[in-house]
């Protein structure tokens, strides 16, 4: 009889925070660019109204292989809902035994946001005080979390379509985070002088413009996961000093920004957190990272909280 640990949304927030998560995307990279993960191609099903069914299959070194299944459904904010709902599923690395069951959700908010943390770290200049988020929904609210752990943020500004939920938004991250978090009127405003932007959407078209960019600025953007996603446009590409990517394989194929440019040199992060790879070379570059979210970056997750819910005896088991 195989035991299975079942873990909810809650007790992932119980064991795994902002921190550790940045944690595990630096392993998750590192372990990438030395060449030592497992990485199967994403597979991507789309479906109505811009639903998009995604899955993974990745292991890192000393962890056992994980499969992620899930949905990206943009109407869901319409309805109250995140836009991501998954299942972690994690076997043992020996014999493949079930180990874990995830509800990953919360696993994705926290390794996306975590994984940009890292690419910033890695990329912006350090003294970036000014962060703009473009879009206020889960991801965006967890990326102004995670951003501030390696930037000394002094001015956050959030911009999206629902101007009253974006107020409620900076408000509550203000008071959560002791920062002036500011909702502005657009996405021009929001970007004016900032030294990092963060693009949280799941838009088809660009949301924001290179020419609003101030020169060093670090444009992150995770809403371009697939290729009819595209949160920028071929001005920022032009722009761009470095283009960063998760996968290059990967982005070829499915960053909606870059699918129809397969000639533009693409950096993999793992290679700049290795440091076999630097692409700024001037405190004036603008650098663009995209990400389309990998197998790794759950592996990595999924094995620190299946260990510290171990330790702390959190989550529910149950016999298959």
């Amino acid at each position: 009889m195989t035991e299975l640990l079942m873990l909810s949304a809650a007790d992932v927030e119980k064991v795994f925070d902002v921190s550790l998560a940045i944690e595990s995307q630096r392993e998750a990279f590192g372990a990438l660019g030395r060449g030592d993960a497992r990485l199967a191609p994403r597979a991507l099903l789309p479906g109505p109204d811009g639903d998009i069914a995604f899955s993974y299959a990745s292991r890192l070194p000393g962890t056992g292989p994980i499969g992620k299944f899930g949905s990206v459904n943009p109407g869901n904010a319409a309805r109250g809902l995140p836009s991501v709902h998954a299942l972690v599923t994690v076997l043992d690395p020996d014999d493949g035994r079930p180990v874990a069951i995830i509800e990953g959700e919360a696993v994705t908010t926290l390794r996306t946001s975590a994984a940009s943390a890292v690419a910033a770290d890695h990329l912006a200049v350090p003294d970036a005080s000014s962060l703009a988020v473009i879009g206020h929904g889960v991801q965006g609210r967890a990326h102004v979390r995670a951003l501030a752990q390696v930037r000394p943020l002094t001015r956050v500004r959030l911009a999206g379509r629902d101007k009253a939920a974006c107020a409620r938004a900076a408000a509550s991250l203000g008071a959560e985070l002791d920062l002036p978090v500011e909702a502005v009127s657009s996405a021009r405003e929001a970007v004016s002088g900032a030294g990092l932007v963060a693009t949280c959407t799941t838009s088809f078209t660009p949301v924001l413009e290179a020419s609003w960019l101030a020169p060093g600025c670090t444009v992150l953007s995770v809403g371009s996961f697939a290729p009819d996603r595209r949160e920028v446009g071929p001005d920022l590409l032009d722009r761009a000093a470095a283009v960063v990517v998760d996968d290059v394989a990967t982005a070829r194929a499915q960053a909606g920004p870059l699918v129809d440019v397969p000639d533009l040199d693409l950096v993999p992060l793992g290679d700049v957190v290795t440091g076999a790879a630097a692409p700024r070379r001037s405190p004036d570059d603008v650098i663009f990272y995209n990400s389309v979210g990998l197998g790794v970056q759950d592996a990595a997750a999924a094995a620190r909280i299946v260990a510290l819910a171990a330790e702390a005896g959190v989550g529910r088991r149950v016999a298959l």
